[in-house]
């Protein structure tokens, strides 16, 4: 079993994260659709920039929409809309230790674990 760290203990010794998605993520991950266009970029682009982001920046995101802390106590996480509209795209991570990262929840609003 895991133990993650909570929100307000975030720091990071080693100058970039390592960023992993879960087991579930990947197979959500594998289940959209890379269909963008010229006007704007897939679910897939966005998710890429994410991770690139977040292993740069660390887990705290607040220039992506909707940005957020969930509170749940010891296992809380956070999370950001990838895309607005119907369907809205989420995606949710949370920090496993001192430069770790896992996202463990990509897809649509409607799903999302809060």
């Amino acid at each position: 079993m895991l133990c993650y760290t909570k929100v307000k203990q975030v720091k990071n010794v080693t100058g970039f994260w390592n960023v992993d998605l879960s087991k579930d993520a990947k197979k959500q991950y594998i289940k959209l659709n890379r269909s963008g266009d010229h006007r704007k970029p897939s679910i897939i682009d966005l998710i890429d920039a994410l991770v690139v982001d977040l292993k740069h920046h660390g887990p705290v995101m607040n220039g992506w929409p909707n940005y957020g802390v969930i509170d749940k106590g010891r296992n809380s996480f956070y999370h950001c809309h990838l895309r607005k509209g119907k369907p809205t795209y989420v995606a949710c991570w949370i920090v496993i230790n001192e430069n770790k990262i896992e996202v463990f929840y990509v897809g649509t609003h409607e799903g999302a674990p809060y």
